[in-house]
C-alpha cells in the first residue's frame, strides 16, 4: 500500500502492522552529492554481507581508509536519524518504545546470493535472527534503494503471515526445557531464546530450506524505483529480494504494548495456532 492522507493518527501504524508493508510516495530520502561515491562495493570487506553501523555507532563490515569510514558512518547516521525521525512522525504510538537496531549499507548484488539456503535472501521468508532474539518484539525495517543507476529493487511477497504460519506450524520443533538459556550460556544468542523465537527461527528455516515451497509457493512481485522508500514489519511479511543493488536500510524493534493491531503481530498469530503463550 501507499501513504493516503491521515484522518487518525493510528491510521499508518494500523495500516502497517495489519498490511505489512507500506511503500511512502516520492523520493523522501535523497542522497547528497558528497556521498555518491560511498554507494560503491569497494568499500565492503567482501566478507560480511553489508556495511552496517551498531547501535553503538560502530562500523563494520567495511574495509575503508579511517577518513571514508567516518563519511559511511555519517551517510548511515544521517539515514538512521531521518528514519527514526520519519517514523516517530507517521506512528506517534511508537515514539516511546522505538528500539534502534543496526543501520546498513547493502551494496551487493541480490543476484550474488549467499553462502548457504538459510542465509539467501532470495528465498521466500519470515525474519527472524539466529543469534539475537527479539522476545516477541516486532522488527520494524526502513528501507530506501539508492541505486546510482537508476535500477529498481524487487521482491517477492507471499502469503499472509496466518497462513504461512500455519503452514509449518506442525513440523515445527519444540525447544528443550532449558535450552534458550544454555544457548545463551554458550554465546550462541545475545539473550535467552524464547518458545517465541524458536518458533520463529524455524518458520524461517522451514520456509527457506524447502524447495517445493520455494518454487511453487504463489507471490508477487513488486518494484522498488530508485529512490524509493518502503517500511515493513519483516517478521510478519513473507518476502524474498530477487533483483536490485544498492540499498539503505535501518532495523527498529517494538514491542507488542506499542501496537495498534496487536493481533496482527506474530507473536499472537502463533498464540492463536499453537494455543501456547508465548510472548
Amino acid at each position: 500500500m501507499t501513504i493516503e492522507n491521515r484522518s487518525d493518527p493510528d491510521d499508518f501504524a494500523i495500516r502497517l502492522e495489519t498490511d505489512g508493508l507500506v511503500l511512502l510516495p516520492g523520493r523522501p530520502f535523497e542522497l547528497e552529492p558528497y556521498e555518491l561515491d560511498l554507494i560503491s562495493p569497494r568499500w565492503s570487506d567482501g566478507r560480511a554481507k553489508n556495511i552496517s553501523l551498531t547501535a553503538g555507532a560502530d562500523v563494520r563490515g567495511a574495509t575503508a581508509d579511517p577518513l571514508t569510514e567516518r563519511r559511511l558512518a555519517g551517510l548511515m547516521t544521517r539515514y538512521r536519524t531521518w528514519a527514526e525521525s520519519m517514523i516517530r512522525d507517521l506512528a506517534p504510538r511508537y515514539a516511546p518504545r522505538l528500539e534502534l537496531g543496526r543501520a546498513s549499507l547493502r551494496t551487493r548484488d541480490v543476484a550474488e546470493g549467499a553462502e548457504s539456503r538459510r542465509k539467501d535472501d532470495r528465498r521466500l521468508h519470515v525474519d527472524a535472527f539466529a543469534s539475537q532474539p527479539t522476545g516477541g518484539k516486532r522488527i520494524l525495517r526502513v528501507f530506501t534503494n539508492v541505486n546510482p543507476d537508476g535500477e529498481p529493487r524487487v521482491w517477492r511477497v507471499g502469503e499472509p503471515f496466518e497462513a504461512h504460519a500455519r503452514r509449518w506450524a506442525g513440523r515445527l520443533r519444540r525447544p528443550a526445557p532449558g535450552e534458550g538459556w544454555l544457548l545463551r550460556q554458550l554465546g550462541v544468542t545475545r539473550s535467552t531464546r524464547t518458545p517465541y523465537d524458536a518458533l520463529m527461527l524455524g518458520l524461517h528455516d522451514a520456509a527457506k530450506l524447502d524447495e517445493a515451497y520455494q518454487n511453487a509457493a504463489e507471490a508477487r512481485e513488486m518494484s522498488f524505483a530508485a529512490g524509493a522508500t518502503w517500511v515493513a514489519y519483516t517478521d510478519a511479511v513473507v518476502h524474498a529480494a530477487i533483483r536490485g543493488r544498492f540499498m539503505l536500510e535501518q532495523t527498529f524493534y517494538l514491542p507488542l504494548e506499542a501496537m495498534a493491531a496487536p493481533e496482527a503481530a506474530p507473536a499472537r498469530v502463533l498464540e492463536r495456532i499453537t494455543g501456547r503463550a508465548l510472548a
